[in-house]
């Protein structure tokens, strides 16, 4: 056998190896209690993920730009850096999935933590098996069906949705959309002038789960107003349905 062929073999074997070797989804908890730390380390690592942890959130951003973890578990009552000033540095460089886990659980708290980014919010005392199903339901929806995409663009007036790109520009300029307002977006303009029901849209984009949590999906319209609307305040594109739900409407151009 020539050094040629075995040094091929060689390659085809590591390759087999590699393609074998199935990434875990990464968790990064911040908390500054280590029970609660040791806790959720010990039911993710149970569950079958990667944890990596941190103690403040200065640390989190650290570990956030370093581990480049698939998900995050946030405190929000922390020294040195408090969650919401951790979430709101890591909304300028990187759009990680983010479970705000607090024992500050009034509905100011969690349309504030929403607003800065979150994707979820979850309040102290909690149950484990809600947070990892909470976790297993954002996993699901990290991975949109692109089978359910059914042209390239779409052109409303001044906005455009480019679907395979993924990109819209408001204008003439690009807009910055996080994940949840793109997953929002597509969902409303792939379904344009039909109404799409709150129970509809939570399901779609958060899971079952959610699909009582209207307050959680009126934050998150409001926020993809304020970057599509020419007026948020009096939205043309997306029209509320009183107790009922949204509906894109491309004839308001």
């Amino acid at each position: 056998m020539t050094s040629l062929s075995f040094t091929r073999i060689i390659r085809i074997a590591t390759r087999h190896v590699q393609d074998s070797i199935v990434k875990q989804f990464r968790i990064l908890v911040v908390d500054d209690e280590s029970r609660i730390l040791n806790f959720l380390s010990s039911k993710l690592r149970a569950s079958g993920y990667e944890v990596i942890t941190a103690g403040n959130g200065l640390e989190a951003l650290e570990q956030v730009q370093a581990q480049e973890p698939d998900l995050v578990v946030l405190d929000i009552v922390m020294p040195k850096k408090d969650g919401f000033e951790t979430l709101k540095e890591l909304r300028t460089f990187s759009p990680v999935p983010t479970i705000v886990l607090s024992a500050r659980g009034t509905n100011a708290d969690k349309v504030k933590g929403l607003r800065l980014g979150a994707d979820d919010y979850l309040a102290k005392p909690f149950s484990p098996d809600e947070l990892i199903a909470r976790i297993e339901a954002m996993r699901r929806r990290l991975s949109p069906d692109e089978k359910r995409i059914t042209h390239d663009q779409l052109c409303v007036g001044d906005l455009v949705i480019d679907f395979r790109k993924r990109l819209i520009t408001v204008r003439g300029n690009e807009a910055r959309l996080t994940r949840i307002e793109w997953l929002l977006l597509s969902e409303l303009a792939r379904n344009a002038g039909s109404l799409m029901l709150y129970s509809d849209l939570l399901t779609r984009i958060w899971g079952p789960e959610y699909r009582d949590d209207v307050q959680i999906l009126r934050t998150w319209i409001s926020r993809l107003r304020d970057k599509i609307e020419t007026e948020p305040g009096n939205p043309k594109l997306i029209r509320t349905v009183p107790k009922t739900g949204y509906m894109f409407d491309p004839q308001s151009a």
